[in-house]
């Protein structure tokens, strides 16, 4: 981004025209579904900015979200049920590991 000479603002302008036709479409196809971009989106930018290569995004997006993967598995182990409020869980009871 630094590189570019405008302090990044080339690739920001252009990540939002991509965000906004994007967007766009999605509100054409799934009109009665409120989609938003979501954070990685611009977290890209950022990574790049750092130096960080594109095959470590991924990774690194991961990392920011394993403490929550983490609090979600130990609610259902808990609670024995999935944790998404709006789906109703439908299949067999779970069962102990042997």
């Amino acid at each position: 981004l630094a590189a570019s000479g405008d302090g990044g603002r080339g690739r920001v302008a252009f990540a939002e025209a991509v965000e906004a036709a994007a967007l766009d479409i999605l509100k054409t196809h799934k009109p009665d579904r409120p989609l938003d971009t979501n954070v990685e989106f611009y977290t890209a930018l950022l990574l790049e900015a750092l130096g960080f290569p594109p095959s470590a995004f991924t990774c690194v997006f991961a990392m920011g979200r394993v403490a929550g993967w983490l609090a979600h598995a130990r609610e259902q182990l808990a609670g024995g049920r999935l944790v998404r409020p709006q789906s109703v869980y439908v299949g067999p009871e779970p069962r102990r590991a042997a």
